[in-house]
Formats: structure tokens, C-alpha cells, sequence
């Protein structure tokens, strides 16, 4: 899977960038270098300045690239679930049964990324640290309804739309497949936040109780 998600181009809305960072070394470096700087400062102290200096580069070169740091963040979270989904899809499509395929889904949305792929200019690793604390900072903002309406979470919602699309093949008539399906995604990172920092309110804290453990089995009674 690694070597085929090596060749792939993930895509990501074009609105989120002026011009694509995939198609220059300096686009790389601005990515690559601005997760590692999010990772260390937090995306609050993150700015441009910062970032042109860690890379050698004017702070005017980055604003070729992204309009704002809000839009950084949109990409590198769009890049995430894209690169999500493109896992959940080809680890998901041979297996028939519905049942196994749904937690399978759970498992992938919800474990911890230990691990890079092949994308050599973006850490992965460190990329799902930023979304597990970061994320929700790109769409909860005055602009998020019209940023929908213009397509900047798309590949978000298909990633829900698909985990829903599962949970509906366990249980046709459930009647809150999206519901469930967004709160596995998003539980997923949250249970994670606290097992990280406020361990004594999840019960999600060691590898016998883990997110992917309580997320199969809220699936499993919901779905009886």
C-alpha cells in the first residue's frame, strides 16, 4: 500500500493555495517546514516571519504560495484526509464482509500514526499531531459557513460520507450513519487529545483501552 500511495498526487481543493506548493522545491519546503514549526510553537505563535526564517526565505515568497496562515491550515488538514482516505479506500476494498469492513474503517480513522509514507517532504507522522491538536481551528471560525458553500472541507465530508456509507451496508435502517460516522472521526482525535493531555478523564489511556478499542465497540452496540 505504502509503494502504491508513494505514486499517488494527493489533491486537495485548489482554493486553499495561490499557487500549488507541490510544484516547486520552495512550495515543499514551505510545507514540509511549516509542519515541523506548527509541531514546535503551536499554530497560535506560528507566523509566516517565523517560518521564511527557519527556511531561508523571504516572508513575501510564502504569501505566493498561501493567502493566509488560516489557509495553510486548511491545506494541511485537506492533505491529511485525503491522504486518509486514499488508506481507508485501498485497505478497505477487498473485504466483502460488512461487518469486518466497518471495523476495519474504525481502525483506520482512529489509530495513531506511527509511521511515514513515502511523501519525503511531508512527515506524516508529525502531520497527525498537528490535526489531533490543531484541526478543529480550521473551521471553527466566522467564515466557515461560506468556506463550505466554496468547497474547502469536501474531502472531509467524503471521508464521513464513506465511513457512513459502511455503517449503513452493517445496518440499513440505522437512521444516524452520518452522525455516527462524524463522531468516529472526530472522537477518534479527541480521545487521543486527552489520552495525551488529560489522561484522568478518558479511560482511553493504555493499548488495552485504546480510541480505535471504544469506537469499535460503540459502533458494535449502536449497530446490533
Amino acid at each position: 500500500m505504502k509503494d502504491l500511495l508513494s505514486v499517488l498526487k494527493i489533491s486537495v481543493p485548489d482554493k486553499t493555495f495561490i499557487k500549488d506548493p507541490e510544484t516547486s522545491n520552495l512550495g515543499k519546503r514551505i510545507v514540509e517546514n511549516s509542519i515541523l514549526l506548527i509541531n514546535e510553537i503551536g499554530f497560535e505563535n506560528f507566523t509566516f516571519k517565523k517560518l521564511g526564517t527557519k527556511i531561508g526565505s523571504n516572508e513575501s515568497s510564502i504569501y505566493r504560495y498561501f493567502e493566509s496562515k488560516h489557509k495553510l491550515l486548511l491545506y494541511l488538514s485537506s492533505w491529511y484526509w485525503a491522504w486518509l482516505e486514499y488508506q481507508l479506500v485501498l485497505e478497505t476494498f477487498s473485504i466483502s464482509n460488512s461487518d469486518e469492513k466497518l471495523e476495519k474503517a474504525i481502525t483506520i480513522v482512529t489509530r495513531k500514526v506511527e509511521e511515514d509514507s513515502n511523501f519525503s517532504h511531508i512527515n506524516e507522522t508529525i502531520l497527525y499531531k498537528i490535526i489531533v491538536n490543531e484541526s478543529s481551528k480550521s473551521f471553527f471560525t466566522k467564515e466557515v459557513d461560506l468556506e463550505n458553500k466554496q468547497g474547502y472541507f469536501e474531502i472531509y465530508k467524503r471521508l464521513i460520507s464513506r465511513l457512513n456509507e459502511m455503517i449503513l451496508a452493517v445496518k440499513p435502517d440505522f437512521t444516524f450513519g452520518l452522525s455516527l460516522a462524524s463522531t468516529i472521526l472526530e472522537g477518534g482525535l479527541h480521545q487521543h487529545f486527552l489520552q495525551e493531555h488529560f489522561p484522568s478523564i478518558t479511560n482511553c489511556n493504555d493499548e488495552n483501552n485504546t480510541p480505535t478499542k471504544f469506537f469499535i465497540q460503540l459502533a458494535k452496540s449502536n449497530l446490533k
